[in-house]
């Protein structure tokens, strides 16, 4: 490859040489590949349009409720206390990306990214439905203003707003919950002007990123392509071009003896939604879609050439003709995911279902109590991570001989709430040995210990 001609990478496919920006009006990709990514675009968008509607005990079984910092996550209930379970969550996440990408390349981009799917698999689909395929897109924006032109542009940008709608809403539902949605649809669309307004603005973004900002997203503003140029090596897997194979490439004539199997059609270039050459290599543009590979198949097809000129392959597999290995760099970032996931894990089985705090009040040190005993007055919150409310006991617990005595009430704390409370600790001075005493509290819901605090225990000096 590095005899090649590089001359590409001192341009990119979506701005001319004016400075101006370089419409692309890619060809709708078929075969293979593209079924496939339909077929996961259909799961990919049931299950975003399901999730929401799902509950468990009378609650989402999914939502990001950053307003009043409340976070579901397949039912189980995260307050801003678990805020590091999420933090180690999402480093785990970025790892596993990164592993990923490593050793498959950018698959993510192409097949599960939000942004590639609904660009290519969503909007793209309405406009080939309302304006045609590529090349009568590209004749119908180089026309003038005529009434089919109005129409067509009018209707796919209608269109795209609408759906924009629609995916506004469904984002929304997963941070206020769907039946708060349903809620404001009853009142009527202009019964909340405070959720109306924001919601329009995400509309609007959407509409704009996907009717008009389109592949600059993964050019521009994703991070994740640029990370690709030190995350990839040589035994990556990418979608590659053969140029081993296909070099020299030259228009096919009948006929006439070939060396390369490359017919220099360019489909692989016109079916690409980001405006790149496959055939100059790894590219920081490449979304890994695969519509190349499915052009140059039924190109191959037609000439009868063996398939795979363009295929998911590593460098050193082209190259050198060496199947993925496992390289060092791969089983180091595997170790430090298999670390992340074990804490991660360990975080939450060990979750508590209730957090509890205990304080001493503040400003009194102990109280003298008849029969030679002593008295330390207490603060205790807790915060009910569950769906159901829970009656509260406390014990002490460990070496320390002492008693508790509830002011009021026995706690009970409601579901998804805090709760609060004041309590006595009384012991007698004779179990006391020192002036700051060490002592351990369990905390139960009947007969099972759902935690323990430990707090201090003062006492006069004998």
């Amino acid at each position: 490859m590095s005899e090649l001609n590089e001359e590409f990478r001192d341009s990119i496919a979506t701005i001319k040489e004016d400075g101006k920006r370089n419409w692309l009006f890619p060809k709708r990709p078929k075969g293979w590949f593209y079924n496939a990514r339909t077929v996961i675009t259909v799961f990919y968008l049931i299950v975003f349009l399901v999730l929401p509607w799902i509950k468990l005990d009378g609650e989402p079984l999914f939502l990001i409720n950053v307003i009043d910092r409340k976070f579901i996550l397949f039912g189980k209930i995260f307050w801003p206390q678990d805020f590091f379970i999420f933090m180690v969550g999402m480093l785990t996440f970025i790892v596993f990306i990164v592993v990923f990408t490593v050793a498959f390349g950018r698959i993510f981009c192409g097949w599960v990214c939000p942004q590639t799917i609904f660009m290519e698999m969503v909007f793209r689909r309405i406009e080939f439905w309302i304006e045609g395929d590529s090349e009568k897109q590209r004749r119908l924006s180089n026309s003038s203003w005529t009434t089919e032109k109005v129409l067509r542009r009018g209707g796919k940008h209608l269109a795209f707003f609408v759906v924009s709608f629609i995916i506004a809403n469904y984002f929304l539902a997963y941070i206020i919950g769907m039946d708060q949605i349903v809620a404001y649809i009853r009142d009527g669309v202009f019964a909340h002007w405070a959720v109306l307004m924001p919601l329009l603005i995400f509309t609007t973004i959407f509409f704009l990123v996907y009717s008009w900002f389109r592949e600059q997203v993964c050019l521009i503003v994703c991070p994740y392509g640029r990370l690709q140029g030190v995350m990839l090596d040589k035994s990556s897997i990418v979608v590659a071009y053969d140029y081993v194979r296909g070099e020299p490439r030259k228009r096919f004539r009948r006929n006439e003896e070939r060396k390369g199997d490359c017919v220099d059609c360019l489909e692989c270039v016109k079916v690409c939604p980001t405006g790149i050459d496959i055939r100059n290599g790894t590219q920081l543009e490449c979304v890994n879609c695969t519509a190349c590979i499915d052009s140059c198949d039924a190109i191959m097809d037609k000439f009868e050439l063996p398939r795979g000129l363009i295929r998911y392959a590593s460098e050193n597999n082209i190259a050198k003709n060496e199947k993925l290995k496992f390289t060092a760099r791969m089983g180091a970032y595997a170790v430090v995911l298999s670390i992340l996931v074990g804490v991660l894990i360990t975080l939450l089985v060990t979750r508590e279902d209730v957090a509890a705090n205990i304080l001493r009040v503040r400003g009194m040190m102990y109280q003298e109590q008849p029969n030679n005993q002593v008295s330390n007055l207490y603060n205790i919150k807790l915060l009910n991570k569950t769906r159901r409310e829970i009656p509260v006991s406390l014990k002490i617990e460990g070496g320390f001989k002492g008693t508790i005595k509830m002011v009021g009430n026995d706690l009970k704390v409601k579901k998804e709430s805090v709760g609060d409370g004041v309590f006595f600790i009384f012991a007698d001075k004779s179990n006391l040995n020192s002036r700051k005493n060490t002592v351990s509290i369990g905390i139960y819901n009947g007969d099972k210990k759902i935690g323990d605090v430990k707090s201090t225990f003062f006492a006069p000096t004998n």
